[in-house]
């Protein structure tokens, strides 16, 4: 299942935030793993790295990246994928980004925290809890 993350979802691990850090943390071991083919979106990549950079510091954030960066693929943000989430019924923009993005790149659903902030979306969208329960779910 190719599964776009959202920005927390990733956040949620390297930051260590309680109490969504033990399920985030075993969503990224399924896509290291190849049991979810994890995508993130360009913009979160820039995110995750600003925000890690503040928290652990420069040389621990680029770590960070390197592994995350070999883990995930990445949906790229473009001038279509901008475009076409100006059009769409998200009231965030970042949103709107992330679900164009996720589309272009076509994931076949999207892990959030925020589930009703992408009530519109085109495609399935998970909380954390929601998305793992459904990949053990599969076991070969």
């Amino acid at each position: 299942m190719k599964v776009l993350f959202d920005t927390n979802v990733v956040l949620d691990v390297l930051l260590a935030r309680e109490p969504f850090a033990q399920v985030a943390a075993q969503l990224l071991s399924l896509a290291d793993r190849g049991r979810i083919q994890g995508v993130l979106c360009a913009t979160s990549v820039t995110t995750i790295h600003y925000l890690a950079t503040k928290a652990v510091g420069h040389r621990q954030a680029q770590k960070h990246l390197r592994e995350l960066l070999t883990m995930f693929e990445v949906a790229p943000v473009n001038g279509g994928v901008l475009a076409r989430a100006l059009d769409t019924r998200f009231s965030d923009y970042e949103d709107a980004v992330l679900h164009e993005a996720g589309r272009a790149a076509r994931v076949a659903g999207i892990v959030t925290r925020n589930v009703k902030d992408f009530s519109g979306a085109a495609m399935p969208v998970f909380a954390p809890d929601e998305l793992l329960c459904a990949v053990l779910a599969q076991q070969p």
